[in-house]
C-alpha cells in the first residue's frame, strides 16, 4: 500500500544485454566519456591560466582564481536544476543533451581567446550548455533499469567509470599538447588545452547523435512538445540567459553563494510540495534526499580543492622532483613531462584511483547483499574519508616540511588524491542513483538537477575556502596546514553526525536502498 502511494518509474523498452547490462548504458558511457574529457581537459590549466594570463604569474591572482574557479564549477552545478526542468518538461532528454552539448562546444572555444571579458563570457556559455546535458544524461542512465533492478548502483558504478576515463587521460593529452607540442615548460600554450578540449566535446555530440536510436524512445520529447520549434525556443532562451551567467560570474563568489543558497531552499520546497502531492510516502522520500543533499554540499566543499588550492599546493610547496636523472626522467620528459612530476598529472590521480577502485567497490555493495549499508551511511564514510585525506596533508604540513626547501613530500599529495577517491566511490554514484529512486517521479530530471545545485554550492563553498587558504599574496605553508586543519575537523564530525542520524534517514526512505 505505501508503495501504490507514489506513481512508479514506466518500466524500460526490452533491450539486448551487453556484459550484464543494458546495450545503452556503453553509448552512454562513451557520451558521457568525451564531455567529461573536455570538462576535465581545462580543469588543471584554468587557474594557472588565470593568475598566469591575468595576473602575471603574481601570487596575488591566486584568490581570484580561486573564486572565480569555485564560481564557475558552481553554477556549472546550479544550471543543472534548469536544465532538468526544461528537458522534464518542454523538449525531453535526449534533444536536452544534444543542444547543451553543442553550447559547451562553443563556450570552449571562446575560452580560448586571451581576453578576460570573452573568457568569462566562455566560461557562462559552458555552465549553460552543462545545464542541459550533465545532469539529463545521469537520469537516462536510471531510466534505462526497471523499477528495483538490483544492478542499478553497480551500472551507475559504470557510468562513473566512464566519467573518469575521460578525467584520467584529459589532463595527460592536453598538458602534453601545451607543453611539448604548441608551447614550452615555461610557456604552456593554455589555448591549445582549451580547443583540445573543445574537440572532445564535439565527438561527445556525434556519438550521442548517432547512438541514440539504442534507447528506443527513453529520454523522448514529453507529450505535446514533438515540434522542432521548442528547441530553437530553448537555443534561444540559452543565448539569453549567457549573460546573466555572465553577470553571477563578475558578482563574486559570496554574493554567488547567497543566490545559491535561496536557489536551494526554492527547490527543496517545490520537490518537498510535490512530495506532499504524491502522498506521505513520497514527501519522507524527498525530506531524506533533501538531507543527503545538505551533506553532500560539505563533501563538495573540500574535495573540490583538488583543482584549485591543491593544484597551487602541488606547484609551490610539494616535492615533484621524484625522477632521478637518467632514462625513467628522459622518458617522462619525452612523455610531455617536466624534469619534474608535472602539477597537471595530479588531476589524473583521481580518475586512476576511481577506474582501479570503482569494480571492487560495485562488487563489494553487491557481495554485501543485506549487510549492504544504507545509503545515508554511505555517505557518512565518504565525508569521514575525505576527512582522512585532511588529516594526511595536517601531518605532512606540520611534521614533513623540508627544512631546505620548504616542501613537503610528494606521496602525500598523491596518497590524498586515492583517500579522497574511496570516499568519492561511497557518496557520488550512489547519490546519482538515489535521485532516481528518491525524487518524484514527475520530476526526476529536477531532482537531479537539485543534486548537482547542491554540488555547485559546495564548489563554490569551495573557491571562497581555496581562497582563503591561498591569502592575499599566495599559498604558505602556515595558510595550507591551517585550513587544512579546519577541512579535517568538519569533514570529520559531519561523517559522525550522519552515521548517527541514519536511522531516521533511512525510516524516512521507507525501504530504498
Amino acid at each position: 500500500m505505501a508503495v501504490a502511494e507514489t506513481p512508479s518509474q514506466p518500466a524500460p523498452p526490452e533491450y539486448s544485454q551487453l556484459l550484464g547490462h543494458p546495450r545503452p548504458l556503453w553509448m552512454l558511457f562513451m557520451s558521457e566519456f568525451w564531455e567529461r574529457f573536455a570538462f576535465y581537459g581545462i580543469r588543471w590549466a584554468l587557474v594557472l591560466y588565470i593568475v598566469a594570463q591575468f595576473y602575471g604569474g603574481r601570487g596575488e591572482g591566486q584568490q581570484p582564481a580561486g573564486f572565480i574557479y569555485g564560481s564557475y564549477l558552481a553554477l556549472v552545478y546550479a544550471g543543472a536544476i534548469f536544465g532538468g526542468y526544461v528537458a522534464d518538461k518542454y523538449i525531453g532528454y535526449q534533444r536536452s543533451i544534444l543542444v547543451g552539448a553543442v553550447f559547451m562546444a562553443i563556450g570552449l572555444f571562446m575560452i580560448s581567446i586571451p581576453n578576460q571579458e570573452i573568457f568569462k563570457l566562455g566560461l557562462a556559455t559552458i555552465v549553460v550548455g552543462n545545464g542541459m546535458f550533465k545532469p539529463i544524461i545521469s537520469t537516462i542512465v536510471g531510466r534505462i533499469y526497471a523499477p528495483g533492478d538490483e544492478r542499478r548502483d553497480s551500472g551507475f558504478t559504470i557510468f562513473y567509470m566512464g566519467i573518469n576515463l575521460g578525467a584520467m587521460l584529459a589532463p595527460l593529452i592536453t598538458q602534453y599538447l601545451a607543453r611539448k607540442v604548441f608551447g614550452s615548460e615555461t610557456m604552456p600554450a593554455y589555448k591549445v588545452v582549451f580547443l583540445a578540449s573543445a574537440a572532445g566535446m564535439i565527438i561527445s555530440t556525434v556519438w550521442f547523435w548517432l547512438g541514440r536510436k539504442q534507447l528506443k524512445g527513453v529520454g523522448g520529447p514529453p507529450p505535446g512538445g514533438e515540434s522542432p520549434k521548442r528547441i530553437l525556443i530553448v537555443a534561444l532562451g540559452a543565448l539569453v540567459v549567457i549573460p546573466v551567467v555572465y553577470f553571477l560570474l563578475a558578482i563574486g563568489a559570496e554574493r554567488l553563494q547567497l543566490l545559491l543558497t535561496v536557489m536551494f531552499i526554492v527547490l527543496a520546497v517545490m520537490l518537498v510540495l510535490e512530495g506532499i502531492r504524491n502522498g506521505p510516502v513520497a514527501r519522507d522520500k524527498v525530506i531524506a534526499m533533501m538531507i543527503i543533499f545538505a551533506f553532500n554540499i560539505l563533501f563538495w566543499m573540500f574535495f573540490e580543492q583538488a583543482g584549485s588550492s591543491f593544484t597551487f599546493l602541488a606547484d609551490e610547496i610539494v616535492n615533484r622532483d621524484i625522477f632521478p636523472p637518467g632514462w625513467l626522467q628522459n622518458m617522462v620528459y619525452t612523455l610531455g613531462g617536466e624534469r619534474v612530476f608535472p602539477t597537471a598529472w595530479f588531476q589524473s590521480v583521481n580518475s586512476v584511483a576511481i577506474i582501479t577502485l570503482a569494480p571492487v567497490t560495485a562488487w563489494i555493495w553487491v557481495k554485501l547483499g543485506r549487510w549492504n549499508p544504507s545509503i545515508p551511511r554511505k555517505f557518512g564514510m565518504g565525508l569521514i574519508f575525505n576527512g582522512l585525506a585532511f588529516l594526511l596533508l595536517m601531518f605532512a604540513l606540520s611534521k614533513l616540511v623540508d627544512p631546505v626547501t620548504n616542501k613537503i613530500p610528494f606521496w602525500t599529495l598523491f596518497a590524498v588524491y586515492w583517500i579522497q577517491s574511496i570516499g568519492e566511490l561511497c557518496l557520488s554514484p550512489i547519490g546519482l542513483s538515489m535521485v532516481t529512486k528518491l525524487a518524484p517521479v514527475r520530476l526526476v530530471g529536477f531532482g537531479m538537477g537539485g543534486w548537482f545545485l547542491s554540488t555547485g554550492i559546495g564548489n563554490n563553498l569551495s573557491g571562497i575556502f581555496a581562497g582563503h587558504v591561498s591569502g592575499s599574496e599566495g599559498m604558505t605553508t602556515a595558510s595550507a596546514l591551517a585550513g587544512y586543519t579546519f577541512g579535517f575537523y568538519a569533514l570529520v564530525g559531519a561523517g559522525l553526525l550522519l552515521f548517527l542520524l541514519a536511522p531516521l534517514i533511512q525510516k524516512l526512505m521507507h525501504g530504498v536502498k
